[in-house]
């Protein structure tokens, strides 16, 4: 085990009653899953663009000229997230009640990988699941027009990146990001008359969409080392354009199908965000840091996702267009941040880091939020209160 492992580890540690305090805030980062990097959870992220750790390759490649000879690291978080959602006063169908918690567990795995290849040269691949949703809503309940059944997004991300060092103070990198999805969503249809609903309200019927695809975007980012003291390091993950190939499902055969909606084979495009990340790293005395991040996330770019035809033309269920709304707004982070050199191998986050994050989900954009997708409240008739909810 290199000691840049054993630093990463004992930094999580230290920090674990931190992510314990502030995991009510976990939700303003929309389908992102941030837990990608062991010793960026110990320091909340902070300077994490600037180096470090072999895993802040993640979020800037240009940090892997940090790092000698073969190094290797690997990571494995547990989210449990904690979701419900209650009717507003005076919703449609408020009398149906909310849910119990949505949420569903995971594991979320990282690995990175870097090889110097001489005193300039560096390669490296990290693998990553960065983006993600898991949850089950009832049949019937207060939303089901919105959401109902289970909903998912599985990523899988895998970057071979290059890095070179052009002086003892500027290093430069980057690499190409190839991503494989898979997706299913569902929810509840409005005003199927019997046999396919009930009362007129379509209470047992569900739409759903499923399949897979796959995405590409690149990596980029420099590090400046002005001074022995001072590492500032710029990085960019590009938006990427998951493509979705799968099935439409509808409630009804061909006859009731065929006038009023289009089930099938479809495709959709998610418009992942790019991530723009500042890491500051910034040595006070021997044994101390000093650590900052600012980070910009494109999540404006998601828009709506429209559920389309072979032909290019849109899906339709009951004669409306079929599409997935996200309608997010850019997102910010910032965090600040100390670590304490104890040892050559271990280093303490003495204190809470402090971090802020502004969410995508803005109450400007509430008229497009659904309890399907993460954010502090969702779309009449409900409202959603996540408690943790990373995916």
């Amino acid at each position: 085990m290199s000691f840049r492992r054993v630093k990463s580890i004992l930094l999580a540690y230290s920090a674990a009653s931190v992510f314990l305090a502030v995991a009510a805030d976990a939700n303003a980062g929309g389908l992102a899953v941030r837990e990608q990097s062991a010793y960026g959870q110990g320091s909340s992220y902070a300077g994490v663009a600037a180096g470090g750790s072999l895993s802040s390759m993640f979020w800037n490649p240009a940090t892997m000229t940090q790092v000698q000879g073969v190094q290797s690291e690997s990571v494995l978080s547990g989210l449990i997230p904690s979701t419900t959602n209650s009717p507003s006063g005076g919703s449609f169908s408020g009398a149906l009640g909310g849910t119990g918690n949505i949420g569903h567990s995971a594991l979320v795995p990282s690995s990175y990988f870097s090889y110097q290849f001489n005193q300039s040269l560096w390669v490296g691949l990290s693998v990553n699941a960065p983006f993600g949703l898991s949850e089950t809503f009832p049949d019937n309940w207060a939303g089901r027009i919105f959401a109902a059944g289970g909903e998912s997004l599985k990523t899988y991300n895998f970057t071979p990146s290059i890095a070179y060092k052009l002086n003892d103070w500027i290093s430069v990198g980057a690499g190409f990001q190839i991503q494989y999805a898979s997706a299913a969503f569902t929810q509840g249809i409005p005003g199927l008359p019997p046999p396919f609903g009930v009362g007129g309200l379509g209470l047992t019927q569900q739409a759903g969409l499923s399949g897979s695809g796959m995405g590409y975007g690149f990596t980029a980012g420099v590090t400046l080392t002005p001074t022995p003291f001072t590492t500032v390091g710029v990085g960019y993950r590009s938006g990427i354009n998951q493509k979705i190939n799968g099935t439409f499902v509808l409630p009804g055969g061909p006859a009731f199908n065929a006038p009023f909606s289009t089930p099938g084979s479809v495709n959709t495009t998610f418009n992942i965000p790019g991530i723009l990340s500042v890491g500051l790293r910034q040595k006070l005395t021997p044994q101390w840091t000093a650590l900052a991040t600012v980070e910009w996330s494109n999540w404006s770019r998601a828009g709506t996702s429209n559920v389309l035809q072979p032909n290019g033309a849109a899906a339709t269920v009951v004669l409306n267009p079929a599409i997935i709304p996200f309608q997010y707004k850019d997102g910010w982070f910032f965090s600040l941040g100390a670590e304490y050199q104890w040892s050559p191998a271990v280093a303490f986050v003495p204190a809470s880091p402090t971090k802020y994050r502004r969410s995508p989900t803005r109450f400007a954009a509430l008229q497009f939020r659904t309890p399907t997708v993460p954010g502090s409240r969702s779309a009449a008739p409900t409202n959603t209160t996540p408690r943790r909810a990373s995916i």
